[in-house]
């Protein structure tokens, strides 16, 4: 019973630091291209913080919740993944719309790598002020390792995710289209890549990023690793 309680509060814990990092991700893409020229997400109201503007039914409720019964009844210890609903974003206002488009790209991550950092000083602080408080640290913990997650996983070079606009940019035209053009099968693609074990790299990889950032006492603290 103690571990399913426990199991449970890393969850429910999981899901709050999920919303703590994808509303600011998909803000600071609104955010970025405002900045560019493009009103697009500012007229739909997506420049605010409240996440009823931003939550997704299903990658932001179904999917967070599926994993969370399922890591509740079956005791697996299933990543809790999810998504907002995408900031409409329209190139055509930006001088260079490649251009723009990577900065826009670069701005979602770059906002959970700031969360990830901040995070850390701030529970690095709280301990060198002697404060020992377990399950504020195991949130803490939590909110740096998915910010990592989820800046690393956009920042792959496959649409629709950040990085294929970055990728973009490098390319020839005829290739930026093609690429462009599968973004129209975007969730069947990451889909794909879950099915394929390829969060389960990110998620390994951030987890070492997230321990190091953190220090062995904050991990051990934290419960999440030892």
């Amino acid at each position: 019973m103690i571990f399913l309680s426990e199991t449970v509060i890393q969850a429910v814990f999981a899901i709050v630091a999920l919303l703590f990092c994808v509303i600011p991700h998909e803000v600071a893409h609104g955010l970025v291209a405002f900045l560019l020229g493009d009103p697009t997400a500012k007229r739909a109201g997506r420049l605010s913080l409240n996440p009823l503007r931003h939550l997704d039914p299903i990658g932001s409720v179904a999917l967070p919740l599926a994993l969370l019964l399922l890591r509740r009844f079956t005791g697996v210890p299933l990543v809790v993944f999810g998504w907002a609903k995408p900031v409409p974003i329209n190139p055509y206002f930006f001088g260079e719309p490649w251009r723009g488009m990577v900065l826009v790209g670069l701005a979602g991550p770059g906002a959970n790598f700031l969360i990830a950092g901040l995070t850390t000083a701030l529970g690095r602080l709280l301990l060198l002020f002697g404060l020992r408080q377990r399950y504020l640290f195991m949130f803490l913990a939590i909110l740096v390792l998915i910010s990592l997650v989820i800046a690393l996983f956009n920042l792959l070079p496959v649409p629709p995710l950040d990085g294929s606009r970055i990728l973009s940019y490098f390319l020839p035209v005829r290739w930026r289209l093609h690429l462009l053009r599968l973004e129209q099968f975007g969730i069947l693609i990451v889909a794909a890549l879950l099915l394929l074990g390829l969060l389960e790299i990110v998620v390994r990889g951030a987890e070492a990023i997230a321990v190091r950032l953190m220090g062995r006492d904050w991990a051990m603290l934290s419960g999440l690793w030892w």
